[in-house]
């Protein structure tokens, strides 16, 4: 028994639009989490790493099939990468979010360290903007619960009435904590305005599946982040993990994101 989907057209589709582009291609510069199940260790790809050291210049289709390599759903992902020396490294990847489910503060770390490396000081808190958008959970479904739990076994935990309680929770486990970390980072500084978490965790039934992606399923999808932009901006509560309008109202989700535009115009404009 194999995972859900070959992921054979994945492949296809990925290498037909990537071709033989690297990482030190792209535009701007990209951190892709990954994680090597060989070595049992998180790897993170990017672009200032792939300019600076070639065997991490992997092929964007290669790190891109490996970040989305989830476990139970697509196959673990094998490439290796050759310099110009003939030296060789390989990867044995799955999914980023085994290891990073909310890269934001990986992110963070990953500026700070470009800064120490550069002789500079690590990064005000104060001067960063962070934007943070979520792809949706299901907080308030309840699909689990200690009494029915208390009798699972191994293959309970690993799949249980179509869903998978194990990816679930470490994957809800390891965004949460990065964004409770990041929100009280900015708190305690006092510039919670410069850190914004988009997130839906209202979603049920099919809206918060990982893998419908029937027509139906995608307008619902859409309709939610449309009518998401509408809503209050609401911040996660530090000791219930849920998310609520703080005592101060901030406007709505889409005056806060053209907000947050302009603030980052105008950084940029003070940097030419």
């Amino acid at each position: 028994m194999g995972p859900k989907y070959d992921g054979k057209y994945l492949r296809t589709l990925l290498s037909g639009l990537l071709g033989d582009l690297t990482l030190k291609d792209t535009l701007t510069n990209v951190l892709i989490p990954s994680f090597d199940i060989k070595y049992l260790q998180p790897v993170v790809f990017s672009t200032i790493d792939a300019k600076d050291h070639p065997l991490e210049n992997a092929k964007l289709s290669d790190t891109c099939v490996s970040t989305s390599a989830a476990p139970t759903y697509l196959p673990a992902h094998y490439f290796d990468v050759k310099d110009d020396e003939g030296r060789t490294r390989t990867f044995d990847l799955v999914d980023g979010g085994v290891a990073a489910n909310n890269p934001t503060m990986m992110a963070i770390s990953h500026i700070n360290r470009e800064m120490l490396r550069k002789g500079s000081d690590p990064m005000d808190a104060k001067r960063l903007l962070v934007l943070s958008l979520g792809t949706g959970t299901a907080k308030f479904e309840e699909k689990y619960n200690a009494a029915t739990a208390s009798k699972w076994g191994l293959i309970n935990w690993v799949l249980h009435n179509g869903n998978t309680p194990l990816v679930d929770i470490f994957s809800d486990a390891s965004s949460d904590m990065v964004d409770i970390h990041v929100s009280t980072l900015f708190q305690c500084i006092h510039a919670k305005h410069n850190y914004l978490r988009i997130q839906d965790d209202s979603l049920t039934g099919d809206e918060a599946s990982v893998d419908i992606a029937t027509e139906k399923n995608l307008m619902r999808l859409i309709e939610i982040g449309n009518a998401l932009l509408k809503k209050p901006v609401s911040r996660v509560q530090l000791d219930t993990g849920r998310y609520e309008k703080p005592e101060v109202e901030e406007g709505t989700y889409e005056e806060a994101l053209i907000n947050f535009a302009k603030r980052l115009s105008e950084v940029k404009k003070t940097e030419i």
